[in-house]
């Protein structure tokens, strides 16, 4: 399968799987990819997601271009924006997602990139928005979200000459939490993903929900959501479970209810 989603211990690896082409993906390849995150999003037994390529050479150079300029939908199409909808193209999924960056991760990897909470790469990884240079924009976000998470000249630098940059470059701007040797990627990519598993899933859910939408509310809003959500929270079994554990010394063992 081009896209392979494995479910271990509550972490889900989605794994996009085209080596020979560094991982890039036709339109096959993105309908199965919805798939998977629908799946992520939807299944109680998933906590929390890892996202990375097959092979040692690339997380994803985006689109094939191949399939794409040479095949036009119909028209109708373009008002049907939620038909086969991605993380990166604004499918909500609160359950926290970690990026294993293993190489090239250009156009829509980069914006693959973005849509993702927490960032691993590794010694090798090379980043870029190139849509420029084929005619195209960096679309699936890629235009929305780089000024969101990179300062403003940086960004339009970026964005408007289409260069690639490296991962010690991504780590200095902030782009990615920590660079790796490309041996222990996945290893560094679990433990952060396990860690998050062990919480309160419902906690974690509502965190990185209001997190997100903070970028859409004002101050006084946001701690007023914050009020009603843990208002909220106080009645789960996850909450009373977390007072016994900590009154009896012992890890919880939160069910997410």
């Amino acid at each position: 399968m081009p896209i392979d989603l494995d479910i271990d211990g509550g972490i889900a690896t989605i794994l996009i799987d085209r080596p020979a082409k560094l991982n890039a993906m036709d339109h096959a390849h993105y309908r199965q990819l919805s798939r998977a995150w629908v799946e992520v999003r939807d299944n109680p037994e998933i906590r929390v997601a890892i996202v990375t390529g097959a092979g040692d050479k690339a997380f994803s150079v985006g689109a094939d271009l191949k399939s794409f300029t040479t095949a036009r939908g119909e028209l109708g199409e373009t008002w049907m924006p939620q038909r086969d909808m991605l993380l990166n193209r604004g499918l909500e999924v609160f359950k926290p997602v970690i990026a294993a960056v293993n190489g090239y991760c250009l156009g829509g990897g980069m914006t693959l990139l973005m849509a993702t909470d927490i960032r691993i790469a590794s010694e090798t990884a090379t980043f870029g928005l190139t849509e420029v240079k084929r005619g195209l924009i960096a679309a699936n976000g890629g235009t929305q979200r780089v000024l969101k998470q990179l300062p403003h000249a940086i960004a339009m630098e970026l964005l408007l000459t289409g260069r690639s940059f490296d991962a010690q470059e991504a780590l200095r701007w902030g782009l990615v939490n920590r660079v790796v040797p490309a041996a222990g990627l996945m290893g560094e990519a679990r433990s952060l993903a396990a860690a998050i598993a062990e919480n309160a899933p419902l906690a974690i859910q509502a965190s990185k929900e209001l997190a997100l939408r903070s970028h859409d509310m004002d101050l006084a809003a946001g701690l007023r959501a914050e009020q009603l959500t843990n208002r909220l929270l106080q009645t789960s079994d996850d909450v009373a479970e977390g007072a016994r554990a900590f009154a009896e010394k012992r890890a919880p063992h939160f069910r997410g209810i």
